[in-house]
């Protein structure tokens, strides 16, 4: 067996340009390239390699760490997990930056390849620059911080153990049940150090992504709880996207009779417009969904974590009758709310119960149900979508301060509402764009009103809901396929933490559109404190007052001004005439775009039959929070117990 001498860090280089993946006999490049702000931890190691001899694999410059490492994990899922590009910092804060990111990828279950540079193996300069120093520990550095947010974790101290330690995160990284974030911290002396590897880690490995099939056991119960049931409700989530089995579920329903709803991660595996297509369920899903979601007599769940924005904190389905079975890949999400766990491949699980369902001519006992419900969502989704502040005008939501509307219109010159601009922007841009979410009230808002029959062109985050996530992640989507139009849909809030990949954008020649919903606050909590009864603290962008408190003026920010600073193609709009103006011209243009959204405040879409179990007070001044708390209470009785 020949040898190559080389460095730590050159060896990595040549190791991830030779990983491929298959799937159902596809075969492709696994890596990409690599996402990097050179510091002084990785720049003559990691940096001397990528310079000297990159193979195939792209360098990309990022803006801020966890910026670039969003837009890898965008990368990632908009390749349903089978491309990723890596992301690369130094040693201390480039490190820190990233634990936000790699918490976000592994919560979602999104393949994260990080290579922060760590400290000196040897010690024997410590403390050196940006060290993390522990007195009661000198071997923990700031990248110990990523080991309760990543799937596997290890750090190179001798250059021989670079090899097991990759080979193992190849294996979690093409791993649908363990995928998520994976650290190899690559201590700065060792990076350079030489070794004779053996040539045959070098040579092409595919990774085989495997569907998992269900045990016969598993399809009888299945089976048992389906034919057991009238009212069934299928739920949609992320794992229909991966296995690909959104057209094998929507035939599967309608075959059957049966209807589903939609999480988050699984908008966009099926078309909305399927007749047995609900939408979003749960805490923001709409009225259709969740109205059936409550006498559902069983709910199978596919490849969804079951949390509790999807479950409406475990209270939602209300039959006292109902039965869950849970589809999933993941013994330990199959589990959740004690549900009859099938352990297997959506795609494969369900053709393999849909012959014996035909078999034994399974039918629901629906009788207009669905359609019923149906009709009532599209009746409000009009109402929405007509909803303007015109004469008689109302907030849907209620506002802690009755002047914060009035002083917004005034400041802004807007008359818009973001349910209004929603609908427009949905009729406006094109089919096959791809829409990119995260925080805020846009996650509830696009959830109801969003609607796409265009495969993987929905592309929310919102396992972590990570503010600053939506225009990194949009770049990230736009490299996996730039012949899509990309926007990121995200709140002023969420602008001002991260925007910094903009730039990369431009340099890149990879167009995105960010469309910025401006109403001065972070809205989203700002409702969540007015629902319960609490007072408009430190929510909406406010100077400080004569008094010292957070209530001065509304502070005017020009988002237009501040991304053309940056060379990108900005409009300001206050209407839906300027919104539908800015969004055809946005489309002609070759470079990223911006378009300042001045949206009224308590205008995004609210409730419809669901309820989140949040931690209220149970001793307060105010009579209305403690009113809160007792139906807060209520609640808790009424739902499901684990």
């Amino acid at each position: 067996m020949g040898s190559t001498r080389m460095t730590v860090t050159q060896a990595l280089v040549r190791f991830l340009d030779n990983q491929y993946v298959e799937f159902d006999g596809r075969e492709n490049k696994f890596v990409d390239g690599i996402f990097t702000i050179f510091g002084h931890g990785i720049v003559v190691g990691l940096g001397q390699a990528l310079d000297e001899n990159p193979g195939s694999l792209r360098v990309y410059q990022g803006r801020n760490e966890q910026g670039m490492a969003h837009a890898a994990a965008g990368y990632a899922k908009q390749n349903n997990r089978r491309r990723i590009i890596a992301a690369a910092s130094s040693i201390g804060p480039g490190a820190a930056n990233m634990v936000t990111a790699a918490a976000c990828a592994t919560v979602n279950h999104i393949p994260l390849l990080l290579l922060p540079g760590d400290t000196y193996a040897t010690r024997q300069p410590d403390p050196v620059l940006q060290q993390l120093e522990q007195d009661s520990c000198p071997g923990v550095t700031t990248n110990d911080a990523f080991r309760p947010v990543c799937r596997y974790w290890d750090r190179i101290i001798r250059p021989e153990q670079l090899m097991s330690a990759m080979i193992n995160a190849m294996r979690v990284l093409t791993d649908p049940v363990k995928t998520g974030a994976v650290c190899i911290a690559l201590s700065q002396d060792v990076e350079g150090e030489a070794y004779d590897y053996p040539d045959s880690f070098f040579e092409k490995r595919v990774h085989r992504i495997r569907r998992i099939l269900p045990v016969e056991a598993d399809i009888k119960e299945l089976t048992d709880a389906v034919l057991a049931s009238k009212k069934p409700l299928v739920i949609c989530g992320g794992g229909v996207r991966y296995s690909e089995a959104g057209a094998v579920l929507e035939r599967f329903c309608e075959k059957f009779r049966i209807p589903f709803a939609e999480t988050q991660a699984g908008k966009s595996a099926c078309r909305s417009s399927h007749p047995c297509n609900l939408g979003g369920v749960g805490v923001t899903g709409n009225l259709a969904a969740n109205t059936i979601a409550k006498e559902a007599d069983l709910i199978i769940s596919v490849g969804s974590r079951l949390t509790d924005f999807t479950t409406s904190s475990k209270w939602l389905f209300r039959n006292p009758d109902v039965k869950l079975v849970s589809i999933n890949v993941s013994r330990f999400d199959a589990g959740k709310m004690d549900a009859v766990a099938v352990i297997g491949d959506a795609k494969e699980t369900l053709l393999r119960e849909e012959r014996i369902l035909e078999e034994r001519g399974y039918v629901s006992g629906y009788d207009g149900e669905v359609e019923k419900a149906k009709e009532s969502w599209e009746k409000e989704y009009k109402r929405l979508k007509n909803y303007a502040a015109g004469e008689g005008f109302e907030p849907l939501i209620k506002a802690g301060n009755p002047a914060t509307v009035p002083e917004f219109m005034e400041m802004t010159g807007t008359r818009l509402t973001q349910t209004a601009a929603i609908a427009l922007i949905r009729d406006t841009i094109d089919d096959d764009a791809i829409a990119v979410g995260a925080a805020g009230s846009l996650p509830g808002d696009l959830q109801r009103m969003w609607t796409t029959d265009v495969k993987d062109t929905y592309l929310m985050e919102y396992g972590y809901s990570c503010m600053g996530y939506e225009i990194a992640a949009a770049l990230g989507a736009k490299l996996a396929e730039p012949e899509r139009e990309v926007y990121a849909m995200c709140g002023d809030g969420s602008f001002q933490m991260l925007h910094g990949e903009l730039v990369t954008s431009l340099q890149e020649g990879k167009k995105i559109n960010v469309l910025l919903f401006d109403n001065c606050g972070f809205g989203c909590i700002n409702n969540l404190q007015m629902s319960h009864g609490i007072g408009s603290l430190a929510t909406e962008f406010r100077y400080r007052d004569d008094q010292g408190s957070l209530n001065g003026g509304l502070i005017p920010i020009d988002y237009a001004l501040v991304a053309s600073g940056y060379g990108v193609k900005t409009y300001t709009v206050r209407n839906e005439q300027e919104l539908k103006d800015a969004l055809e011209d946005a489309k002609r243009q070759s470079i990223s775009t911006l378009i300042d959204i001045k949206v009224l405040p308590k205008t995004m879409t609210d409730g419809y039959g669901s309820w989140w179990n949040v931690g209220l007070a149970q001793v307060a001044e105010s009579e209305e929070q403690l009113k809160e708390y007792e139906a807060l209470m209520e609640k808790r009785q009424e739902a499901r117990k684990y």
